[in-house]
């Protein structure tokens, strides 16, 4: 069994920023992995996900010991996940290793990428065209069961097919059907139901033999020590720096996928960069106020938006507004 250095250093960047978002895993991962380093696309789901039964675990521990987790929002999303997982897991044994078939992976791959990079441009949109911090407190969350199971079995079947899913995706879905609830809150939870989705997906990807352990092992000597760190600093990390990052390396592994060129993909990317700075410089204006005016999704909820609270009480602890 061969131990790649460069797998276990990029895993260990991807891991740590799974411990610190909750997502990026699979997203973030498998691209790395196939692009990078040349390995199938199958076999570079299935090691990802026999690798994340590892990594996970951490991260949930972490974020439990902080009392993060929502058990019941967990044990929707379980229900329907894990079965689905099994679905996605047979459906990727059945399209194989041919050429075809790993061309129709990518093209899925990347879909589900680009789909996940939308809708959190969109939940940003929405969050400041609302003008309301997210306060609710994860514990005094009212769980709506039956989207929630539904979000559960999207993912599932989507992660057992691309490895991509509890991060990237569900996360993304949660946040618009609990609004209220800032995203590094859903980081908790999120982890905590990735547990038994990926152990599910693993299962079905050691059933129907896709996984390189030689690339197992080398994620998993990344990524654990390094999502460790990412999930004790989740709890201080500005969710509003965090989660532009991740949108913007999801969407580019997702035109990738989807056939654009290496040069047209470079332009597309500058031209994205250059397009988010100038919205930020025209709408959000950081020289006319000393204070963010984002809606910021952390646990404290400080929306900023108002523009009349004065400067010590935007500075205020997150008991005052709690």
């Amino acid at each position: 069994m061969n131990i790649d250095p460069y797998i276990v250093l990029g895993s260990a960047v991807v891991g740590f920023l799974v411990g610190l978002t909750g997502a990026g895993g699979g997203a973030l991962m498998t691209p790395m992995l196939i692009l990078l380093f040349g390995i199938k696309p199958s076999a570079a789901i299935s090691s990802d996900l026999v690798a994340a039964v590892f990594m996970r675990p951490f991260g949930a521990a972490v974020h439990i010991s902080k009392k993060t987790v929502n058990f019941r929002l967990v044990g929707w999303m379980v229900l329907g996940s894990v079965p689905m997982a099994f679905v996605g897991a047979y459906l990727l044994h059945l399209m194989g290793h041919a050429k075809t078939s790993q061309d129709n992976i990518e093209k899925i791959l990347g879909a589900a990428l680009l789909l996940g990079a939308a809708a959190m441009v969109l939940r940003y949109y929405l969050d400041r065209r609302s003008g309301r911090g997210r306060t609710t407190i994860v514990h005094q969350l009212e769980v709506k069961p039956i989207p929630t199971v539904i979000i559960g079995m999207v993912g599932g079947v989507i992660v057992g097919l691309t490895s991509v899913g509890s991060g990237s995706l569900m996360i993304v879905l949660l946040l618009f059907l609990y609004p209220m609830l800032g995203a590094n809150q859903l980081v908790g939870t999120d982890l905590t139901q990735a547990v038994p989705l990926t152990m599910a997906a693993a299962l079905g990807a050691l059933i129907f033999g896709h996984v390189e352990f030689s690339v197992t092992t080398s994620i998993i000597i990344g990524s654990v020590p390094a999502v460790l760190v990412g999930a004790f600093l989740s709890s201080r990390a500005p969710d509003k720096y965090i989660r532009p990052a991740i949108t913007f390396v999801i969407f580019a592994s997702g035109l990738k996928y989807a056939g654009l060129g290496t040069t047209a993909l470079g332009w597309v990317l500058c031209a994205t960069l250059l397009g988010a700075a100038v919205f930020y410089l025209a709408y959000v204006r950081p020289w006319e106020s000393g204070v963010d005016t984002l809606p910021e999704g952390g646990p404290e909820g400080e929306s900023g938006t108002s523009g009349v609270a004065p400067p010590i009480e935007a500075r205020a602890g997150s008991s005052d507004l709690e």
